[in-house]
């Protein structure tokens, strides 16, 4: 399979969030190509430090480490019925053979999440599991990973002739429903199925994303494979230490009319444990998704609100159904 199918971007020209010189006018080219023709792609110059990256993961493994009876102190209602949150927490492996833990912006606090009262903004109590050194981390990799998904949307806005500032209308802290995502996969004794398209076994069905993009940090062992929409072939993302994954998702397909097509992808079945940290950018719950945001002069502000876009993306996904 193609090493080369997956293009490698370096972003380092639109870090400052400066669109108008003529190296990120060509990034941002770099950037519509890759979404039109593939829907993911690599970048690297993204300005996120080898070395937090690293300690994000160690986090995320510590934490699976722990005894099920302490992780699940963090599950959502369905596993544990003493707890309040609906949508994020940690997710056991008996739900498709792999573990999980979801983790929204950690600047929601109790307080604003009670008076809020909306079922995707939920407080995650992790002091139950993290030691406040551990939540440091946490909390710094999501500011540096949301501001590097919003810069990377910005970069879409710019292509469609507008203001990239008007993103602060789609995505707002507090209100977004980003999501921090570790995924961890044991020793799994058995596929979680059997492809029907070509008979391989996977760790993880195949499946597109809901949000705009999800900006993934792969370990070396990587699996996940993209397929190509024109062959129906698949395609291996390979490991770069030095890059993060992009693709794109059904909201940013859907806002920009099918142009940017959210792609099917999978992971393979491997014995060995392995650790791989999507982060899934989206919009605030009460963003009205119409169409005119990144189209036409003007944004009309009328639509369905992007809660109610996800609550039909979720019914695919096991983990979420209640």
């Amino acid at each position: 399979m193609s090493k080369n199918y997956i293009p490698t971007i370096n972003i380092s020209s639109l870090i400052n969030n400066n669109f108008e010189t003529q190296n990120a006018f060509k990034t941002i080219k770099e950037i519509e190509k890759a979404c039109n023709n593939v829907g993911f792609f690599q970048i690297i110059g993204h300005g996120i430090n080898l070395k937090e990256i690293k300690k994000t993961c160690e986090v995320g493994n510590k934490f699976f480490n722990l005894p099920d009876s302490k992780k699940r102190k963090l599950s959502p209602k369905k596993w544990n019925k003493k707890n309040k949150n609906l949508y994020r927490g940690y997710f056991p492996n008996d739900v498709n053979g792999k573990e999980g833990l979801d983790i929204g912006d950690l600047k929601v606090t109790k307080k604003y999440s009670s008076n809020l009262n909306n079922q995707y903004i939920e407080f995650l109590n992790l002091d139950e599991c993290f030691k406040k050194s551990s939540i440091n981390i946490l909390n710094k990799y999501f500011d540096n990973i949301y501001r590097l998904s919003e810069t990377l949307f910005k970069s879409v806005i710019k292509l469609n002739k507008k203001n990239p500032d008007i993103s602060s209308a789609a995505f707002s802290r507090l209100k977004t429903l980003s999501t921090l995502r570790f995924n961890y996969y044991p020793n799994q004794t058995k596929p979680v199925e059997i492809s029907k398209q070509d008979g391989v076994a996977l760790g993880c069905e195949t499946h597109v994303d809901s949000g705009i993009f999800t900006v993934l940090y792969q370990d070396r062992k990587g699996g996940l494979q993209v397929q190509n929409r024109k062959n129906k072939k698949w395609y291996d993302v390979p490991f770069n230490k030095k890059a993060l994954v992009v693709n794109t998702g059904r909201a940013l397909e859907f806002l920009s009319k099918g142009k940017f097509k959210a792609t099917n992808h999978r992971v393979l079945w491997n014995k060995s444990k392995r650790l791989s940290v999507p982060f899934f950018f989206e919009p605030s719950y009460d963003f009205k998704m119409n169409q005119s945001f990144l189209n036409g002069s003007k944004f009309k502000n009328n639509g369905p609100i992007y809660e109610k876009f996800l609550n039909k993306s979720l019914k695919k996904f096991i983990e979420y159904q209640r």
